[in-house]
């Protein structure tokens, strides 16, 4: 099942090549300081979804109110990604930082910055983010360059990029770090589209604390303890039908994360729990939005899926060319998804109310979520240049005759 592993490890750097969807544009950086200026200003903002009662929680849980079960999962989610693992808290909420600065998000700027000042290793990194970084030379400068080329551009970390990152970190700590940067983007699209409020707390200094993680010291990830318990909780909470591809790919690499990646299937499975939107239209707009960013792992996955649900060949080749063959209601998403995938910040009310008008409140949540998830997965799978499995490739070349970069050269 796995047997392209070694000829794709081969073959994938051509193909990338190809198939490249542009980075972000290299503008200047947001300045910290001229966000967290804006967030002060951002308290009394009204949200777009409704928030679930009190207000101790951030309102990044408090958002999921039309989606109870998902809102404690996405809380568990938020600590295991910044307080799990190896890599220094401090280090993983500068990421987050760098990302709100490039995305131009004041909510999740003041929350990044809030928790990173309380560590003394959070305070040394407040002028790194002040500048471009070129050619970082520290663990921590090359963490929040990975975060910046990533958010950018899911093939934007080059060969040399990964090759200097491999310096100082091992495999496990590599896919810590996609993972860290993979979930703020999500992360970043979630209270964008939402438009949420600035928690008032939020803007008052958190308590001090001392990181309690340390950077091993071994060239190669050990497996650990977590990993091998995870993985045996996850196989065995594995669906019986996977599309024919038993324990994907992606979850072999996420769970050198263990934590991180049992948090995520989590709130995947509560999300899940709740069909406004179905299945099939949800796999449209993952399909939009990893075309829009030219993932190959992902698009061959939601062909999968797709075929899998009984879409028409013929939509599916129509589709890799253009919206001609969409339904208004797959249209009204799929627009909806590459706005939000390409500009977070520029979801204007009006885009949230055309949302709201065709599939409801809770349907526009599960469209944000759909499409936050991908900007999650494409950055993780294609960052890391994941194999496809033998079903995935066989299904895609089945419905176009050729191979994903071929579809996407001659759009």
């Amino acid at each position: 099942m796995n047997r392209l592993i070694l000829t794709l490890a081969v073959a994938v750097p051509a193909a990338f090549a190809a198939t490249d969807a542009p980075a972000q544009p290299a503008t200047p950086l947001r300045p910290v300081a001229a966000l967290l200026a804006r967030a002060k200003t951002l308290t009394t903002t009204t949200a777009r979804v409704p928030l679930a009662p009190g207000d101790t929680k951030p309102n990044f849980v408090r958002a999921l109110a039309l989606t109870p079960k998902a809102a404690e999962p996405m809380e568990n989610l938020f600590n295991a990604i910044v307080y799990q693992g190896a890599i220094q808290p401090e280090v993983k909420l500068a990421m987050a930082l760098r990302i709100a600065q490039i995305y131009d998000s004041p909510y999740l700027a003041v929350h990044a910055n809030r928790l990173m000042l309380a560590t003394e290793g959070g305070k040394a990194l407040v002028p790194v983010l002040g500048k471009t970084i070129v050619r970082p030379t520290s663990a921590e400068e090359m963490a929040i360059s990975y975060a910046d080329k990533l958010t950018r551009g899911i093939h934007a970390v080059s060969d040399e990029d990964f090759r200097l990152i491999r310096t100082r970190f091992n495999d496990n700590q590599i896919v810590e770090l996609t993972t860290t940067t993979c979930y703020f983007n999500y992360l970043v699209r979630f209270v964008e589209a939402t438009r949420l409020p600035v928690e008032p707390w939020a803007l008052t200094p958190a308590t001090a604390v001392k990181s309690k993680v340390n950077l091993p010291l071994a060239r190669i990830g050990l497996i650990s303890d977590d990993e091998m318990l995870a993985v045996q909780a996850r196989v065995k909470a594995a669906p019986a039908n996977n599309w024919n591809i038993g324990f994907a790919n992606s979850m072999r690499a996420m769970y050198r994360s263990p934590a991180a990646a049992s948090a995520w299937f989590a709130y995947g499975t509560a999300s899940r729990e709740y069909t406004a939107v179905d299945r099939a239209l949800k796999l449209h707009i993952s399909f939009a939005v990893s075309m829009a960013n030219g993932c190959r792992y992902c698009s061959l996955h939601q062909v999968l899926g797709l075929r899998r649900e009984g879409v028409d060949v013929a939509k599916l080749v129509a589709m890799a060319k253009d919206d001609s063959q969409l339904t208004p209601r797959e249209l009204t998403a799929t627009l909806f998804a590459r706005k939000l995938t390409s500009t977070p910040a520029a979801i204007t009310d009006a885009d949230y109310d055309g949302l709201k008008k065709v599939f409801g409140e809770q349907g526009a949540l599960e469209v944000v979520q759909q499409t936050a998830n991908f900007a999650y997965m494409n950055r993780f799978t294609d960052g890391l240049r994941l194999p496809s499995e033998d079903e995935a490739v066989s299904v895609y070349k089945e419905t176009y005759g050729k191979s994903f970069a071929d579809v996407t050269s001659t759009k």
